[in-house]
């Protein structure tokens, strides 16, 4: 997989694209966690998001958010962390210029970031939120909420309760015009540990397949 160096808001991002020989294949990026605790886009859930998207056909970006590994700058309570994304999915685009579907997925941290870009770029077409932190973020800029996606996680998540994921999809499921499917993996801790990864990721597979095969009917 090739090492890629592009530029971010605060110096050079490092990262890691994975490519596909089809012309025009869709695009998405991968969100790693908080980079204060240990966070980055080799993480298991970020790595294992990353080639299940390539296996699904998809040009793949995954990359260090500012300060961790060889990306310049310092962390900056997920302000900077938004811009680095926005940065990121600029590269990928840039090589993608004829893309039709754009997503973006994040996990725990990598979560709050990408819905904020979301937000921020109507082109992104899906989304996936793994264990997104209801409980320690503020998600209440998605109003409303430009794009149907997918949240997960997992019943026995003690760092992103479950009650805290419940209020958020409740809230979402509120508004019109987009669909938020909710799956929540049975004894599942956040990062997924032992076979609830194979399950996360299996999920997360089935749900873009099924939008992809949606939108090109």
């Amino acid at each position: 997989m090739p090492e890629v160096i592009f530029p971010g808001p605060e110096g050079r991002l490092e990262g890691r694209y994975h490519a596909q020989k089809e012309k025009d294949a869709p695009i998405a990026i991968i969100l790693h966690p908080h980079p204060q605790f240990g966070g980055t886009m080799n993480n298991k859930v970020v790595y294992n998001l990353h080639y299940a998207f390539h296996n699904m056909g998809f040009n793949v970006l995954r990359f260090n958010f500012r300060g961790v590994g060889r990306s310049q700058g310092e962390y900056d309570q997920g302000v900077g962390e938004l811009s680095d994304a926005a940065s990121a999915l600029d590269y990928l685009q840039s090589m993608n210029q004829n893309a039709k579907h754009c997503w973006v997925a994040g996990f725990s941290f990598g979560a709050w970031i990408g819905m904020q870009l979301l937000m921020r770029r109507p082109e992104i077409t899906g989304f996936i939120s793994v264990s997104p932190p209801a409980n320690m973020y503020d998600f209440s800029f998605l109003a409303p909420c430009p794009s149907s996606g997918l949240i997960i996680n997992g019943t026995a998540d003690r760092v992103a309760p479950p009650a805290d994921t419940h209020a958020l999809v409740n809230k979402l499921h509120e508004q019109k015009g987009i669909t938020i499917t909710h799956t929540e993996i049975e004894r599942s801790g956040h990062f997924f540990e032992n076979d609830h990864m194979d399950t996360m990721i299996t999920h997360v597979d089935e749900y873009v397949r099924r939008r992809l095969t949606e939108t090109t009917r």
